[in-house]
């Protein structure tokens, strides 16, 4: 958002300057992203300044030049060279002295070469400055001579001579600078989307007063043009003012009004549509203007059209409504401009209007998000509006927008004010203990600065007792609607700064910090695995209920809403990263990248219900995840080999590396597709510690797949990143090199076909585990030499004794210990 530091002192008195009041901003949690200087002419005129010429002699040595001596305010008078040939005594004049830079122009009108003034001789006379001409100055182009002040000067427009000899130029000609001031302002502070919100902040912290513009003068001529207005959909406009001004001259707006609007880098249109814009950003409190002429039924309506109507916008595009889209419109059936978001294009003013119809409102939030995220419109009013205006606003901005057009555009005020508000939005109550201000802030503030900060902040105090009060929240604060926001305003105001460092948290305190620092162990694994060639990806925790309702059968949890959703397609929070990860592959291979490897940290949520005495409650769950996806080919083709596409051993081979960095070793694994549940996988695995799920991994469903609209096999492993965090240990043991060797004997097993090979490794460790470590299957046979219902496994053992050589006695009694057991437990033939 951009403020305008000489608008913003339009509502406040502040002498700070911008750098300063930035700071200050930047305290009470409206941080300004950049500070930006405004000339209305290049350099501004820094360095020049009102003078009166005192004396003017013609130099002896040049015909043409005369020598000056010039007040420009200092303990002497400057000595000036001058060839103007309109120069004379007594003249007040412009005078830039030594440093200046000019900026002049060309009697095209384009700048030529900056000038520098330096102290110079010319001729032998001494010259400490320039007295300049109009095109010297960059305001004009006439170089006829030198700018006299005590002459008309046409097309200027001089403030009046009695500004003292030094005063700035700029101030003289009312070009002072200005500063732009970008703030980067959160969602939830609607009420500083203006310079009166802005203002209202410094109130509270310098204890300055805001300055409102008076509306005393506002009065109606006459009422001889009313038009009708009626609201039907009260819920998305819950208040509709407006008026009638008639006789008016749209034409190009004063001078003034162009500077404010262009200093937030706005473009002046017309004087109507000036004013508009002018009100918006001053006071938050869009609003808007139709040629009266244009409402030919003499009815303004404000409903909802039927879906698919087609309507025209200001910009010239034809869109199609949908069913909750608020309309104003020219009775029954026209619409005239989408409420909240944008107008029309038959219904706008333009050079022939005469009369105006002025619009004022209050719109739900809700309803203008939805209609501005359906049709991809983001206007200055929508910004506002999604986000919460002021209720009571607009009867004092159409009166204060009236009183501008009447001085700027003429015109009579032609209806009383309509203001149609059935159901007035009552201020919000919250009770506030001291007790929870000073457990939550950290110290204890003074009750009455309490009290003082709330006041400043339009937050009044009911109720007062010793423990606490109520406190009274205007409406247009949307974001205070719990104690703790409350004791947030308090805070910020009063300044973290404040706050003092807690004597408590001394270097004890500090050594009882836990020895895993997640965030440094997320980055150690997430450097893992760009190493492995994985890129990290970033998604919204929001996502489609469509996804949640494909997979809810194996959803341990109920989804969490969102009250206020951007959209439809992004109304829940999701509770499987799955498909933010297919949403990412979908948008890679849209543009053709077909060969990922992702990985994502990030969090997913659900809800879940709770008994208790009062009745039946929501608890809420958050966990964090670690997701991997693979698609396409894990070698690229080139010369020497073939391209090779992603498998899963290449998933699991990832699996194996990130749960050996977090130093996780030998886990259970059981399938991931688990009875009576809607899998996720075609086919999978699941790593489990104690009987918890670590890590669950596989080839993704044909059918999840495709509701993301991937049509590529996709290999998706999900990690429960939280657990695995808390299972982690930075200390680390080491072990000599084992000086004796290893030793390895291979086995055919044949198998029923229900037997996994983890519970051949399982009963294999079991029985041996002094020498066993390790067991490998290295080839698999399932064919019509074997009978119906059996596989052969082809087993390979690493024997081996840290403290001598295996002699084939021990080697062949383990190994005949292993096979009776695999024949005994497993029903195995050994194959020899």
């Amino acid at each position: 958002m951009t403020i305008s530091y000489s608008w913003l002192t339009q509502f406040i008195d502040v002498n700070k300057t911008p750098q300063e009041l930035g700071r200050i901003l930047t305290g009470t949690g409206l941080e300004v992203d950049s500070i930006e200087r405004i000339d209305l002419i290049p350099g501004g005129l820094s360095g020049v300044v009102i003078g009166t010429i005192l004396t003017c002699e013609p130099h002896p040595d040049a015909d043409k030049l005369s020598i000056t001596t010039v007040d420009v305010g200092g303990e002497q008078p400057l000595n000036i060279v001058c060839g103007a040939p309109n120069v004379a005594a007594g003249q007040r004049v412009v005078v830039a002295t030594v440093g200046a830079t000019l900026y002049p122009k060309t009697r095209a009108g384009s700048p030529a070469e900056p000038l520098v003034i330096k102290k110079a001789k010319i001729r032998g006379a001494i010259s400490e400055g320039m007295i300049c001409a109009e095109d010297e100055l960059g305001l004009g182009e006439s170089h006829a001579g030198i700018m006299v002040l005590n002459t008309d000067v046409p097309g200027m427009d001089l403030p009046g001579m009695d500004l003292p000899n030094g005063t700035p130029a700029a101030k003289f000609f009312d070009l002072e600078a200005d500063s732009r001031i970008e703030i980067g302002l959160t969602p939830n502070r609607a009420d500083a989307a203006s310079h009166l919100g802005v203002a209202r902040d410094l109130r509270a912290v310098l204890g300055k007063p805001v300055k409102m513009q008076s509306v005393e003068a506002f009065a109606v001529a006459s009422t001889d043009f009313t038009l009708q207005v009626r609201v039907e959909d009260t819920g998305a406009c819950p208040r509709y003012t407006g008026l009638t001004i008639s006789e008016l001259t749209v034409g190009e707006s004063p001078k003034w009004l162009k500077q404010r609007l262009l200093s937030i880098g706005l473009a002046p249109i017309n004087n109507i549509v000036d004013i508009t814009n002018f009100v918006c950003h001053g006071l938050g409190q869009p609003m808007h203007a139709f040629d009266a002429d244009a409402i030919t039924t003499g009815e303004v309506v404000v409903k909802t059209l039927p879906a698919g109507t087609s309507f025209i916008t200001l910009d010239g595009v034809e869109r199609k409504l949908s069913a909750t889209d608020l309309m104003i419109c020219n009775g029954d059936t026209e619409g005239m401009c989408i409420g909240g978001v944008f107008g029309g294009k038959t219904s706008g003013v333009s050079a022939k209007t005469t009369r105006i119809f002025l619009e004022c409102a209050y719109f739900s939030p809700a309803s203008i998000r939805r209609t501005a995220q359906h049709h991809g419109l983001k206007t200055d009013a929508s910004f506002r509006y999604e986000r919460g205006t002021d209720p009571n606003m607009p009867v004092f901005a159409l009166k204060y927008a009236a009183l501008l057009i009447q001085e700027i555009a003429g015109g009579r005020v032609t209806s009383e004010i309509i203001d149609i508000y059935p159901d007035p939005i009552a201020d919000i109550k919250i009770p506030i203990t001291y007790r929870t201000i000073d457990r939550l802030i950290g110290i204890q503030i003074d009750r009455q600065r309490i009290i003082q900060i709330l006041h400043l902040l339009d937050i009044q105090t009911d109720e007062l007792t010793e423990s606490g009060f109520v406190a009274v929240v205007p409406p247009y604060r949307v974001d205070v609607t719990r104690e703790a926001d409350v004791i947030e305003e308090i805070l910020r105001i009063y300044g973290l700064d404040n706050v003092p460092l807690s004597p408590s948290l001394s270097a004890n305190t500090l050594s009882e910090f836990p020895t895993t620092d997640v965030n440094q162990l997320q980055g150690r694994v997430g450097q893992v695995l760009a190493a492995n060639g994985f890129v990290e990806t970033m998604s919204l925790s929001m996502t489609r209920p469509a996804y949640h309702e494909a997979i809810r059968a194996s959803l341990p949890l109920a989804d969490v809403r969102l009250l206020n959703p951007l959209s439809d397609e992004l109304s829940v929070m999701r509770q499987t990263m799955l498909f933010s990860m297919l949403e990412a592959v979908v948008y890679n291979l849209n543009r053709r990248q077909r060969d990922l490897k992702l990985f994502e940290f990030g969090k997913v949520y659900g809800s879940s219900s709770a008994e208790t005495e009062s009745g039946t409650s929501k608890k809420y769950h958050e966990s964090s995840r670690l997701a991997l996806a693979m698609v396409g080919d894990q070698t690229a083709e080139s010369w020497q080999q073939k391209g090779q596409s992603v498998a899963f051993h290449n998933l699991k081979a990832a699996v194996h590396t990130v749960l050996a960095s977090l130093r996780i070793g030998p886990t259970d694994q059981q399938p991931a597709n688990q009875p009576g549940q809607t899998s996720l996988f075609d086919y999978g695995l699941t790593y489990t510690i104690n009987k918890k799920p670590i890590v669950t991994f596989g080839l993704v469903s044909v059918k999840l797949a495709k509701l993301a609209d991937a049509k590529q096999p996709v290999y998706y492993a999900d990690f429960d990143w939280a657990f695995l965090t808390k299972r982690y240990s930075n200390k680390t043991s080491y072990v000599e090199v084992p000086r004796f060797p290893e030793v390895r004997r291979d086995l055919s097993l044949v198998l029923d076909k229900s037997i996994s090979f983890e519970q051949v490794q399982k009963l294999a460790t079991q029985t041996e585990r002094k020498l066993l470590r390790s067991v490998n299957v290295f080839d698999v046979y399932e064919g019509d030499k074997l009978e119906s219902g059996k596989k052969a496994y082809a087993v390979s053992f690493l024997l081996q004794d840290a403290t001598q050589t295996l002699t084939d006695a021990v080697i062949d009694k383990t190994m005949h210990r292993l096979m009776s057991q695999f024949e005994k437990e497993l029903g195995a033939i050994i194959r020899k």
